[in-house]
């Protein structure tokens, strides 16, 4: 996949069959969607592209409550990658490119762009105030030699795949129900930094991870099985702690920190990725640290039986 920016000089040399979209997790309700994109390129003879913006909407448009991001750039871009797109443009989200009406969005897809198909999701709304809808999107492209084209709806039995839903899951510790709208477990990776180090008093030394991207959504407060992949090297598994520590009283920062099974080297400043494959617990204050000793111990247990029994 050839990513292109604005304000690279590269522009495509043929035509495109293209669809947009924040694309934020590239789940599953995106996958069908590009699935069927890649079907209709193929069957016109043209490339497929994806257009995406650099930065998610509401955040750029300063929204009360902008949603955290379920992937980093770099993991939505290996994302989209993995599902045989020829190319990704990704344009700024600025103010001028909210205030663009649909027509002329379109338009500009089609000059600049050479997009002569354009997929819409059946759900998606573009152009200033989102005033349009499908049918004045399919008469604009007509003007500029453009076939828009409505996608279906994914068939499910269940609820509708969002961003929003999957957000929602994870900020209530539901990893396995997040992982199937995904279609992949939810990632966190960053840096093993140095720590207060009080785990390895107790019997449970762990790695403290600094996230690599700020706006990353961090799932609810608890205790997770996880599999951990240390500076892309053969993977372990273990489980990972994410909350405030009350027993130790440290104050009210969020940390991230994983006891890794049979590992036992100095891994600072190396990379990490977690995907995590369940939630077990809340995070819990203890009276003492031989209390929060015995409930890491019990945590242990009950994770490595999850693991093996075939998980």
């Amino acid at each position: 996949m050839i990513i292109i920016k604005q304000n690279d000089n590269l522009r495509p040399r043929n035509p495109l069959a293209a669809t947009i979209g924040f694309f934020d997790g590239v789940h599953a309700g995106h996958r069908f969607l590009i699935t069927s994109l890649r079907e209709i390129a193929a069957r016109n003879g043209l490339e497929s592209a994806v257009i995406t913006f650099d930065e998610h909407p509401q955040r750029a448009l300063k929204a009360d409550s902008p949603p955290m991001l379920l992937n980093t750039s770099g993991e939505k871009m290996r994302r989209l990658d993995s599902l045989g797109l020829d190319y990704c443009v990704i344009l700024p989200f600025t103010a001028q490119l909210a205030d663009l009406t649909a027509v002329s969005f379109i338009r500009m897809l089609a000059h600049e762009w050479n997009i002569r198909m354009l997929l819409v999701g059946y759900d998606n709304r573009f152009g200033r105030n989102r005033a349009d809808g499908f049918e004045q999107y399919r008469l604009y492209g007509q003007e500029c030699g453009m076939e828009v084209i409505e996608a279906g709806q994914m068939a499910s039995t269940g609820p509708t795949v969002s961003s929003s839903r999957i957000r929602k899951l994870l900020a209530e510790g539901k990893v396995e129900e997040a992982e199937q709208f995904l279609s992949y477990p939810y990632r966190i990776a960053g840096k093993i930094v140095h720590g207060q180090k009080i785990g390895r008093t107790i019997g449970f030394p762990t790695a403290n991870i600094l996230i690599d991207e700020p706006l990353k959504l961090i799932p609810a407060h608890g205790v997770y099985a996880v599999d951990v992949l240390i500076n892309n090297r053969e993977p372990y598994r273990g489980m990972l702690y994410i909350g405030v520590r009350p027993t130790l009283g440290y104050g009210s920062e969020t940390v991230l920190e994983v006891h890794i099974f049979n590992f036992e080297q100095e891994a600072y400043d190396g990379d990490i990725s977690l995907e995590l494959r369940q939630y077990f617990r809340g995070d819990i204050s203890f009276g003492t640290l031989d209390e929060l000793k015995e409930q890491l111990q019990r945590d242990k247990q009950i994770i490595q039986d999850f693991f093996g029994n075939g998980h």
